[in-house]
């Protein structure tokens, strides 16, 4: 289940994350992933745009598609890249 505080913390995150590099991976469905570097490059109540290096694109996505695992991004750090939220522990 998903929290209030849970998406107010994400939002507050990838706010302090404006301009830094990403790596952002999710599903195309079939079985079929995608995985590209971007940037993250505005911030809105509900959603947080970021632009696609190689392609030269913007697209928009959801807080709630990181908690809920459709959208995994990792962010640079300056060294190398770690996960905005840690992985499920199984």
């Amino acid at each position: 289940m998903i929290y209030k505080n849970d998406i107010s913390t994400l939002k507050k995150e990838i706010v302090e994350k404006v301009g830094q590099k990403i790596i952002v991976r999710g599903s195309l469905g079939r079985n079929k992933f995608f995985e590209e570097q971007a940037v993250i490059k505005e911030t809105y109540p509900n959603i947080f745009v970021v632009k696609y290096e190689e392609q030269d694109t913007n697209v928009s996505y959801r807080y709630s598609d990181i908690l809920t695992r459709e959208l995994e991004v990792s962010v640079f750090d300056g060294e190398g890249y770690c996960p905005l939220i840690p992985p499920l522990q199984k």
